[in-house]
């Protein structure tokens, strides 16, 4: 773990006790802070006791005195809708709050890196869609480049749960703007923004605020290098503040579906070719659309974020293209279960959204749609212009009978369970079709979570088709 650095002998107060909650109480002790531990899940608390952790109750009148900082969850609200009434109590008597991202920052250099060849270094990843697999291929990219690496944060472990960087290692962070806005401190070395759609407006106060948490990696931190995905507005107006002038090498422009222009440092991707371009020269091309672990233009917009931070941390573009190549994908996103008779099976469990599910229906042509569960604002009616590529939709779930009514002339059926649809996709299809789980919808009707709602389809397409 990352002992955490600035608290020993001081009290520190630790709301929330899930995986991140756990790591950070464990690395506060093993820096000689004590840990005052509370959450308000019994089976939370009992968890953390039979850890041998001591509780704290911080709803006391006086649970704050002598308390030398708040360290919040990332899922507990701090600022909108409303804090969270000890948040609120913490600001009251202030206390600082931070999180686990804030102390990893401050304790992740030692003294010890002072003998080090090469001093370790973070990238760290943002945006609202496809930052854990691009996350995951950067990871995997320095992995087949044989340079040692870590992978933590919204993916993987806790962040303060990693082992202590050995020489020239990479630690490559998903972080969520819950994440972000509350870190005291944040100094990545190269951070990456992938794109930005509407998600999360009621912890950001809209939009705006939604923005602002994601900006911070950028402007509070100002990491050594820069990778902005430049096909939305708000990253394009990033990448002007963060760029000194045209030709300025901190900053790499990246772009699924047009063609970037210009002196700087550019990687793209049109009609399945990734390419960069470094002062108004072509430096390398590599052909996306035979790479099976990363279909469709939202996994291209990875490749081409993972391609940059890659180059910015100085690997060779060959090097770079063997690894994207052997690349197969993270399970629930664009993941191909398998195939059959020509007929491919696709799990895009993580398509919770709308967004994300429209990424996975432009990915693959004939699409045979699993959708459906519990449905967000909207349901699927704004992916109407991505229905040309569906053959047939089978409805699942809470919101079945709503997405049924927004499909206009697709044809549907109502299934209700994954067992019956993947079943009745499976029967239907063709040669040439993709059997799609892309739900648009939370898992929480008919499952814990988007995972094992992958797992079910996942299980169930494997039984049917062997293997």
């Amino acid at each position: 773990m990352i002992p955490v650095r600035g608290y020993s002998g001081a009290r520190v107060a630790v709301l929330g006790l899930g995986r991140s909650g756990l790591a950070t109480a464990r690395a506060l002790a093993a820096g000689g802070a004590e840990a005052l531990l509370w959450d308000d899940s019994p089976e939370a608390r009992a968890k953390a006791e039979a850890e041998g952790f001591t509780l704290f109750d911080l709803t006391r009148g006086n649970a704050w005195d002598d308390v030398a900082a708040l360290i919040v969850s990332p899922g507990i609200p701090h600022l909108y809708p409303e804090p969270n009434r000890l948040i609120a109590r913490a600001v009251a008597a202030g206390v600082p709050v931070d999180n686990d991202i804030g102390l990893f920052f401050r304790s992740f250099a030692t003294p010890d890196w002072d003998e080090m060849d090469t001093t370790p270094r973070v990238v760290a990843v943002t945006g609202s869609n496809g930052k854990s697999t691009t996350t995951a291929l950067i990871h995997h990219i320095l992995r087949v480049a044989g340079r040692p690496t870590q992978m933590a944060g919204n993916i993987g472990r806790g962040v303060l749960d990693i082992e202590p960087p050995s020489d020239g290692e990479v630690v490559v962070l998903e972080l969520s703007s819950y994440q972000i806005e509350l870190a005291r401190a944040l100094t990545p070395d190269i951070g990456v923004f992938t794109n930005l759609s509407p998600d999360h407006l009621d912890r950001h106060g809209g939009m705006g605020g939604y923005f602002a948490a994601k900006r911070r990696l950028f402007t509070e931190g100002a990491p050594d290098r820069a990778v902005i995905g430049v096909d939305e507005i708000e990253g394009r107006f990033l990448a002007n503040q963060i760029a000194q002038g045209p030709t300025d090498d901190r900053l790499i422009r990246i772009s699924s579906g047009q063609k970037l222009d210009g002196p700087g440092w550019l990687v793209f991707a049109r009609k399945g070719f990734l390419t960069e371009w470094r002062k108004g020269r072509q430096v390398a091309s590599i052909d996306l659309r035979d790479i099976a672990g990363l279909p469709g233009a939202h996994n291209h917009q990875n490749a081409c974020a993972a391609y940059a931070a890659a180059r910015g941390l100085g690997l060779a573009p060959r090097l770079v293209e063997d690894a994207l190549r052997s690349f197969q994908g993270l399970p629930h996103r664009s993941q191909v279960v398998g195939e059959r008779d020509g007929v491919r099976f696709v799990n895009d469990s993580k398509a919770t959204n709308a967004d994300s599910a429209a990424k996975a229906l432009q990915a693959f042509d004939r699409v045979r749609w699993i959708a459906g569960g519990l449905g967000k604002d909207g349901g699927i009616a704004g992916l109407a212009p991505y229905f040309g590529s569906v053959t047939k939709a089978y409805l699942i779930g809470h919101s079945a009978r709503d997405f049924a009514l927004q499909l206009g002339d697709v044809p549907h059926e109502i299934c209700e369970t994954m067992e019956r649809a993947v079943a009745r996709a499976a029967e239907e299809a063709e040669s040439g079709d993709t059997v799609l789980l892309a739900p648009a919808a939370a898992s929480f009707d008919q499952y814990k979570d988007f995972e094992k709602r992958g797992e079910d389809f996942t299980d169930r397409v494997r039984a049917l088709i062997g293997g």
